[in-house]
């Protein structure tokens, strides 16, 4: 399996499991820079090398009312400032082509979100700034469907990429998780992670936004680390019932240390 490097961070290749992890959208300068300390220091603990996330702006709610963030200047200007006080690469999603040049500036890892992962122009213009790509699974796709999308990026010259399962369809407002998905996709050579927030979500299971189930998160973390990933993507809050956006898929900042030593654990066991 190829190893994507961003910084100092190896993922895949045998690598040990890394984590991406932050809240969903970012609400402020200061809980943003207090979060992502918090789950640095969580994962140095736990020794698993960190990767933060949290999206500048979330062009792809259900609904207009719903909070998108401070936009891209004033998200990536917040963005940097993580990156260069707490030393973490940083990651977040582009949803149209004219955010690409600005926000290859700053982010490591340019993700792709699962709804817009079949857009050829999107995808071909994030390979093409050479950054590391995250390309998350649609949940309408089955597992193979993403080798054309990988053929995509790498028609840009680019191979530094990272691929997301994150639940798939099942009937309204469900998703489940087939982590057969892991294996699959792994064999494209690449490595893969495993979205276990986004995976509880209940797609517009409050009627105007999405609801989600958090409570299952650790097990679903503990299943996949099992079966076979290379990296696990959480969103974490220290308040989830208090989030503007994903609070109710989102985990307790609080429980994220007893869930990474469970699944280092598992890791460390598999190589017995």
């Amino acid at each position: 399996m190829r190893e994507i490097r961003v910084g100092d961070i190896a993922i895949g290749g045998g690598n040990p499991l890394v984590l991406i992890a932050g809240p969903c959208v970012i609400e402020s300068q200061k809980a943003c820079l207090q979060t992502a300390a918090s789950v640095k220091e969580i994962a140095a603990t736990c020794g698993v090398p960190y990767i933060f996330k949290s999206s500048f702006d979330k062009a792809n709610r259900l609904s207009a009312g719903s909070c998108r963030g401070p936009g891209l200047v004033k998200g990536l200007e917040i963005r940097n400032k993580v990156k260069k006080q707490l030393k973490v690469p940083v990651l977040s999603d582009v949803h149209c082509r004219s955010e690409i040049a600005r926000a290859a500036q700053v982010l490591d890892i340019i993700q792709i979100p699962a709804l817009l992962c079949r857009q050829t122009d999107i995808l071909i213009a994030a390979a093409k700034t050479r950054k590391a790509i995250n390309i998350k699974k649609g949940q309408f796709l089955a597992p193979w469907d993403i080798l054309p999308i990988l053929k995509k990026a790498e028609s840009a010259g680019n191979k530094r990429i990272i691929l997301t399962e994150r639940g798939a369809s099942f009937g309204y407002n469900n998703l489940v998780s087939d982590f057969r998905s892991l294996a699959i996709m792994r064999e494209s050579g690449y490595p893969v992670v495993y979205d276990a927030t986004h995976s509880v979500q209940l797609p517009g299971g409050k009627g105007s936004c999405s609801s989600g189930q958090r409570e299952f998160v650790a097990g679903l973390s503990r299943g996949a680390v099992a079966f076979g990933c290379d990296g696990l993507f959480l969103e974490v809050h220290p308040e989830p019932s208090k989030a503007l956006c994903d609070g109710p898929n989102m985990i307790d900042l609080g429980e994220l240390e007893k869930l990474l030593k469970q699944v280092r654990m598992i890791e460390d066991a598999l190589w017995l």
